[in-house]
């Protein structure tokens, strides 16, 4: 593919381009109105932040921190529950406290959260009985039951999503700012299903050592560690709804730069990737850092276009390449892609994406993922990348705080018998606590330092 020409940017230029996996509304004066009224509201997120985040992201691209990135696969307006939200961060802190034990290097936290509204649909219906109607593509455009009026693409979804995202990411806030992600205090993290005695006891020897070191420091310094109380969260979404990204995107003149001030960190997904597209187009021209899933169908004329044209200076942080190739292809297509950015110059941060690249279905007919496939993945990647010179700086996971059972495998050994026991997701199937926790600490075990350690 080629890259398209360079044009003068602004938050509605993506307008001129072909947009994949839009709605289609009944009623353009009603959506007219929608969006102008959410261009009006408090933006969800601020630009110092969203510069913050970019820093950190630099800082992993070199190899000196980690990215965490997880959530649901696709929000619902029901989540915006505060028991589910605190969940949902319970279980991201928890993970982020077994890597940054086990890795050694700070870890960058962001949750695919307050925003995760929208979602990619393989074809544009659905038939049932004979009855075809709109896919479902998430509670910012219209609703999951199968009738004639749920399927309809709602305008004012978009403001109950704002709404619903401001309100989630408003209680995060709350809840770090009050001392709940406060690394002193991780009894406030406990999630109580948990009951695989090894798995717990191995998390609680992690916080107990975590604790006897800071103690030792802060007694021995007479100063706190300020990071380890006020750890930083940041949230992400895909930008796939265009009119939605562009009604919460500022021009912030102090900064002479637009921001994406929905999220700290959008990405685009695979299948609005296309380089003359326009959602290339929208996200060429924001400043947030911002990140590609790429998979085994992007070749290298692509990938490396995208690379140049989403980021012409090189600017560190700003680009990220989530990959998710699968399982059975990322031994030769990841190395293929490291190849093909370094040829162009430019410095991405790498990240593994091992959930989408290995979804199946099961005997019983629901999607699943395999747990021993989503480590392999994530195996071979540090490896690859290890072997290249090159640096995995993180993972992209689709988790959840609840006692699900949609991935098989794990800690409890879940089978394809067990899916139907607590199957609760509408779109993919997530890792639940336990599973996530496990991935965690076999993460953490990748450190060599870690290795060493266990062998003396």
């Amino acid at each position: 593919m080629r890259a398209p020409e360079t044009t003068a940017w602004h938050s509605a230029s993506w307008q001129t381009r072909v947009a994949q996996q839009q709605p289609t509304y009944q009623d353009p004066q009603a959506l007219e109105r929608a969006v102008a009224h959410l261009s009006r509201l408090p933006p969800i997120v601020v630009s110092w932040e969203v510069d913050a985040l970019r820093e950190r992201l630099a800082a992993a691209q070199q190899g000196k921190a980690f990215l965490l990135q997880g959530g649901d696969c696709a929000e619902t307006f029901a989540d915006c529950d505060s028991d589910q939200i605190a969940k949902k961060l319970k279980i991201l802190l928890q993970m982020s406290i077994v890597l940054l034990h086990g890795l050694k290097k700070p870890i960058i936290r962001v949750g695919r959260m307050a925003g995760q509204y929208a979602k990619p649909r393989s074809a544009d219906n659905e038939t049932r009985d004979g009855v075809t109607l709109p896919a479902y593509r998430g509670d910012l455009v219209n609703r999951p039951e199968f009738t004639a009026e749920a399927r309809a693409a709602d305008p004012a979804l978009l403001l109950r999503g704002y709404e619903r995202a401001a309100l989630t990411f408003n209680f995060v806030r709350a809840l770090v700012d009050g001392g709940f992600a406060d690394l002193h205090h991780p009894e406030y993290w406990d999630l109580g299903f948990v009951k695989h005695a090894p798995l717990k006891d191995a998390y609680h020897r992690i916080v107990s050592s975590i604790g006897d070191a800071l103690d030792f420091f802060e007694g021995m310094s007479g100063r706190s560690v300020d990071e380890s109380r006020l750890v930083s969260f940041y949230c992400s979404h895909e930008g796939l709804h265009l009119l939605y990204e562009q009604a919460q995107t500022r021009f912030i003149p102090r900064q002479n730069r637009w921001y994406n001030l929905s999220t700290h960190y959008p990405w685009i997904g695979m299948r609005t990737a296309q380089l003359d597209g326009a959602h290339v187009e929208y996200f060429r021209g924001i400043s947030n850092p911002v990140a590609v899933k790429i998979g085994t169908a992007m070749d290298t004329n692509w990938l490396q276009s995208l690379v140049t044209t989403l980021n012409p200076q090189n600017q560190p942080g700003r680009l990220t390449l989530i990959h998710r190739f699968g399982a059975k292809d990322i031994e030769n297509a990841l190395p293929r892609a490291i190849e093909a950015v370094r040829a162009t110059g430019h410095s991405v941060l790498w990240v593994c994406d091992p959930m989408h690249g290995n979804t199946e279905t099961s005997t019983g007919g629901l999607k699943t993922r395999r747990f021993e496939n989503i480590l392999k993945e994530l195996d071979t990647a540090f490896r690859v990348h290890k072997e290249m010179g090159s640096y995995l700086g993180g993972v992209h996971i689709e988790l959840t705080g609840d006692d699900v059972t949609e991935c098989t495998g794990g800690a409890r050994g879940l089978t394809d018998a067990d899916l139907q026991r607590a199957y609760r997701s509408t779109v993919d199937p997530r890792l639940n606590h336990e599973q996530a926790l496990e991935l965690a600490m076999l993460i953490a075990e990748r450190n060599p330092s870690r290795r060493m350690e266990r062998t003396r």
